[in-house]
């Protein structure tokens, strides 16, 4: 059980019997029509792939679904299901890169869990008219991170180096699951930039290879997402028929993409995920 305010919130407490009104952001769910069907598809390929390449995919699912008609709290719920296959997806390409790394596994993936729940909750307890008045500022932080994190990680990598894996001292275990924590906070609440903020984490715990930064960024993500992806469902916030076809596309994108990307660079992909971030950012504090 988790406390919010003087308010008790659990896991059974999200579940809405069918005879009770829904809450706010649990409006009535918008028609799935082809084209609608096969736009969102589309759009969760791409993004599973550029998740996998660069990460920053839901710069283009969360808007596609608000887009349809979805409300925004429950496109952010819809698009972390969707987001959460194409991860898995990307893990079992990765799966050859995460050997020998037990031990910042076991840490990091335990806090991964308590911080996703906690902003996951969080979500759920955020009035829609709230959400919105954030929504902007999310994006915002989102592309932030996502345009200066390569320069965030390069500083890291020259200031700092401490290392998870050496059994010694406790230092890098504190260092790195209260960041990890702070992380998976903000990823169980919206989740923009997650992967270049773990990729930096991991730069400032000793991790140098690249591939394996993204493969251990991926099952983080992927913990994340999928405790909060739990909260979403039993909350019943999740736009079922928009969500089934963008997982289709979204698991198709994240393994092929993760393939790609241990071959080729993915700089042209992280150009257009900045330019598509900044455009949405710009969309969403005019509108």
């Amino acid at each position: 059980m988790v406390l919010f305010g003087n308010s008790p919130l659990s896991f059974a407490s999200l579940a809405v019997p069918a005879t009770v009104a829904l809450p706010p952001h649990a409006a009535a769910t918008p028609t799935l029509t082809w084209a609608s069907g096969t736009a969102l598809a589309a759009t969760a390929l791409l993004a599973g792939a550029i998740n996998s390449v660069a990460g920053g995919g839901s710069f283009l699912t969360f808007p596609a679904l608000m887009f349809s008609g979805v409300s925004p709290i429950r496109a952010n719920a819809t698009n972390t299901v969707a987001v959460w296959f194409g991860s898995l997806a990307s893990v079992g390409a990765y799966r050859q890169q995460l050997g020998g790394h037990r031990r910042a596994m076991i840490t990091l993936l335990t806090t991964s869990l308590i911080g996703g729940l906690i902003g996951a909750l969080l979500l759920l307890k955020t009035p829609d008219a709230t959400f919105k008045v954030l929504l902007p500022w999310l994006m915002l932080i989102a592309t932030v991170i996502f345009i200066f994190g390569k320069h965030l990680t390069g500083w890291l990598r020259r200031m700092v180096h401490l290392d998870i894996n050496q059994p010694q001292t406790i230092v890098p275990f504190v260092v790195g699951c209260l960041l990890q924590l702070v992380i998976a906070v903000y990823g169980g609440f919206f989740g923009g930039g997650i992967g270049i903020l773990m990729l930096a984490l991991l730069t400032l715990l000793g991790y140098e290879k690249i591939h394996t930064m993204n493969a251990l960024k991926t099952v983080l993500a992927t913990t994340i997402n999928g405790i909060a992806v739990v909260a979403f469902i039993l909350a019943r916030v999740v736009e079922w028929p928009q969500a089934l076809v963008m997982i289709v596309g979204s698991i198709i994108g994240g393994y092929y993409g993760a393939v790609i990307a241990q071959r080729v660079s993915g700089e042209v992909i992280r150009w257009l995920v900045m330019a598509v971030g900044i455009g949405m950012t710009i969309y969403f504090f005019i509108r």
